[in-house]
C-alpha cells in the first residue's frame, strides 16, 4: 500500500533521514515542533505557497480574522491567557503594515509573539513591486528583534531563533519576513533543532546572590516597607511566589494595571492598584514607604507620576527585574538584581527561612494603622443608590459579584471602562485580565476574547468596552461566529469618547472637541446582523437580570449595549504632571 505524501514525510522524519522540502512545508513542520495550536492570518499573494502548506495538514486551527489588526491582537489575547507564544500570518504590503498596531501593542507589554508575514520575492524587493514593503524597517522600533530569510536553507534555524527569543528574558514579538520565493524553494530537512546557540543573546536567569542577600536585610530592617509588582510577575509565572513572599512577611502589596491578579485583590493586605487611578492607599504608601520592593515593574509613568516629585521623599529601592535596561531607566534604585523574577522569588523565600529572620513587628504595625486611615475614606464610592442612569462602575461590580470564584477571563478595550475594570473588578488570580497597558490600543477588546476563547472554550470570556472603541475592531463579530468563540461584550455606551471628554473637562475647560459620538449604529440589530444575540440596557434594575440572561446563552455571542451615564468621570485621578499623591478624588476637586 502506498503511502500518502505527508505520511511518507513524517515518516521520514521520523526515521532522522533528511528529507527535500518547499520552504513552506518546512515552516509548517517548525510551527508542529512547536506545538503551535493556533494561528491567526489573513491570506494574500506572498503568502499563498504558506496557506497551501497549511491546507495539507490538520494539526494546526488557522483562524481567519477579517482585519490583519485583528489578527495580532488575537494571538497576542491567546498569549497572554496561555503564556505559550501567539502567532499570526498576514502578508507583505498592506497585510504587514495593518499588523503594526498589533505588533506595537505587544511590544508594549512585553507578549511573546512570532508574526510571519509574507514578502516579495527576493529578486523584487527593492524595486516598488506590487505589495511591497520594508517589513523589517517599519517594524524594526516595535520588536524585540525581527528577521528577513533570504535564503531557504535558514528558514528552520531563523525560526528556532524567533520563537526562543519571543519567549525567553523578557519576551517580546518577533517578526519574521518571508520573501515568496523563499516559502516556494526546496531545502533539505533533518529535523527540528533541539538547542539554539545565539552569541549575542543570552538572557541572564539566576539574580546575584550576593545581591538578594543585601536586599534581603533592607527588606528585613524595614520601618514602612512596600511590595509593587507589575506585568513581569505575571509573564514570569511568578504569582505563587509572589503570594508566599508577601504573607510571609504580612507587608503591604500593590499592582499596576498590568499587574493585576498577581496578589488577590480580596486579601487585606492588597492595597489596590496604584498609579494615575489608583487608590489613595496604594498611591500614598507608595510615597511614603522607607524601603520599596518593585518587582516586573518598570516605574511607568502613568504608575509614579511625576519623576521629580516621587524622589522627593527618601526612600530605598530594591528592583528586581530580567531587563537591565529597565533598571534606573525613569527612577533610580539602590538595589538591581538582574534575573528572573520567580527564580530570585524562590531564592529570597529560601534565605528569609534559613536566616529565620523577623520584620520589626511594632514598626509594621504603626504603618499599617497608617494605610488603615487612608482606607477609610474609600476613595472608589460613588452614588451607589442611583436608580435614574446606569453607572458604569455598577455594572463592573455586579460582573464580579456574578463571576468570582469562577473560570472566568475579562478582556478591556482602552478608555474609562478599562479603568472601572481594573478598579471594581477584583482579580484573584493571574492572567485573566486582559488588557492593552502600554500602548493603549483601542480596538483589543473582541480580538483579544476571541483568542482566549479559543485557547480556553471551557472558560468564560468577558469583553468589557466602549462605545468608541469597540468599533475600531468590530468585524471581528464575523469571526467569532465562523469559529465558534462566543464571548459576552458589555458595551458601556456613554455616547462620548469617555477619557478624552473627562480631560477635556477637567484639563482643556470643558471645550469638548470631537469627543462626542454622534451617529452611533443600533448595536443590538448590528449584533444581530452579524449572527449574534444583541441586548439594550437602560435602566440600574436591568442591569443584574441582563448579565444572568447572557451567561445563559452559553453558546452564542452576546452584545449588550449598557446606557451608561454620559457624566461619569473615573477617581481617583492624578492630572497629568502631578505626583501620585496628588489625587482629584471626585467632581468636587474639580
Amino acid at each position: 500500500m502506498e503511502m500518502t505524501k505527508s505520511e511518507s514525510h513524517s515518516a521520514s522524519a521520523a526515521s532522522g533521514q533528511a528529507q527535500e522540502l518547499m520552504g513552506a512545508e518546512i515552516l509548517v513542520k517548525v510551527l508542529q515542533a512547536e506545538n503551535v495550536k493556533h494561528l491567526w492570518g489573513y491570506p494574500g499573494g506572498s503568502v499563498l505557497y504558506i496557506y497551501d502548506a497549511l491546507y495539507q495538514q490538520d494539526t494546526i486551527q488557522h483562524v481567519l480574522v477579517r482585519h490583519e489588526q485583528a489578527a495580532v491582537h488575537a494571538a497576542d489575547g491567546y498569549a497572554r491567557a496561555t503564556g505559550d507564544v501567539g502567532v499570526a500570518l498576514v502578508t507583505s504590503g498592506p497585510g504587514a503594515t495593518n499588523a503594526v498596531t498589533g505588533i506595537a501593542t505587544a511590544y508594549m507589554d512585553s507578549i511573546p509573539m512570532v508574526i510571519i508575514t509574507g514578502q516579495v520575492p527576493t529578486h523584487a524587493i527593492g524595486l516598488d513591486a506590487f505589495q511591497e514593503c520594508d517589513t523589517v524597517g517599519i517594524t524594526r522600533p516595535i520588536v524585540k528583534h525581527n528577521f528577513l530569510v533570504k535564503d531557504v536553507n535558514d528558514l528552520a534555524m531563523t525560526m528556532k531563533k524567533a520563537f526562543h527569543i519571543a519567549r525567553s528574558g523578557r519576551p517580546g514579538p518577533v517578526v519574521v519576513d518571508i520573501p515568496k520565493d523563499v516559502s516556494f524553494k526546496k531545502a533539505m530537512y533533518d529535523g527540528y533543532s533541539a538547542e539554539v546557540q545565539m552569541r549575542s543573546y543570552n538572557p541572564v536567569r539566576k539574580g546575584h546572590g550576593g545581591q538578594i542577600r543585601k536586599a534581603l536585610q533592607l527588606l528585613m530592617a524595614a520601618k514602612r516597607p512596600y511590595i509593587y509588582t507589575g506585568g513581569g510577575v505575571l509573564l514570569g509565572d511568578a504569582s505563587q511566589e509572589l503570594r508566599t513572599l508577601v504573607d510571609m512577611l504580612g507587608y503591604p502589596c500593590t499592582n499596576t494595571l498590568m499587574g493585576l491578579g498577581a496578589y488577590p485583590a480580596s486579601d487585606p493586605k492588597f492595597l489596590g492598584m496604584l498609579g494615575m487611578h489608583g487608590t489613595i492607599e496604594a498611591n500614598n504608601a507608595m510615597q511614603n514607604c522607607d524601603v520599596l520592593l518593585a518587582v516586573g515593574a518598570r516605574f511607568d509613568d502613568r504608575v509614579i507620576g511625576n519623576p521629580k516629585h516621587f524622589a522627593q521623599n527618601e526612600r530605598k529601592i530594591i528592583h528586581i527585574d530580567i531587563d537591565p535596561s529597565s533598571i534606573s531607566k525613569r527612577v533610580k534604585v539602590d538595589i538591581p538584581i538582574v534575573g528572573d523574577v520567580k527564580d530570585v522569588l524562590q531564592e529570597m523565600i529560601e534565605m528569609i527561612k534559613e536566616s529565620g529572620a523577623k520584620p520589626d513587628a511594632n514598626a509594621l504595625g504603626g504603618w499599617w494603622e497608617t494605610i488603615e486611615a487612608w482606607r477609610k475614606r474609600d476613595c472608589l464610592k460613588y452614588d451607589r443608590g442611583n436608580t435614574e442612569v446606569i453607572k458604569p462602575q455598577y455594572v463592573i461590580e455586579t460582573l464580579h459579584q456574578m463571576t468570582k470564584g469562577t473560570d472566568t477571563y475579562i478582556t478591556s478595550d482602552v478608555g474609562q471602562h478599562q479603568m472601572w475594570a481594573a478598579q471594581y473588578y477584583g482579580f484573584d488570580e493571574p492572567r485573566r485580565w486582559i488588557n492593552s497597558g502600554g500602548l493603549g490600543t483601542m480596538g483589543v477588546g473582541i480580538p483579544y476574547a476571541m483568542g482566549i476563547k479559543l485557547a480556553k472554550p471551557e472558560s468564560e470570556v468577558f469583553c468589557v468596552t466602549g462605545e468608541g472603541s469597540v468599533q475600531m475592531c468590530i468585524q471581528e463579530l464575523s469571526t467569532c461566529l465562523q469559529y465558534n468563540t462566543p464571548i459576552k461584550v458589555l458595551a458601556l455606551n456613554n455616547r462620548y469618547l469617555g477619557m478624552v471628554r473627562q480631560w477635556q473637562e477637567i484639563e482643556y475647560s470643558g471645550r469638548y472637541s470631537h469627543s462626542y459620538m454622534d451617529a452611533l449604529p443600533n448595536f443590538v440589530k448590528l449584533a444581530e446582523a452579524y449572527g449574534h444575540v444583541g441586548m439594550l440596557i437602560e435602566r440600574p434594575e436591568d442591569v443584574e437580570p441582563a448579565l444572568r440572561e447572557a451567561r445563559k446563552l452559553k453558546d452564542r455571542t452576546v452584545f449588550m449595549d449598557f446606557r451608561t451615564d454620559p457624566t461619569e468621570n473615573v477617581f481617583p485621578m492624578v492630572k497629568a504632571g502631578k505626583g501620585i499623591t496628588e489625587m482629584l478624588l471626585g467632581s468636587e476637586d474639580l
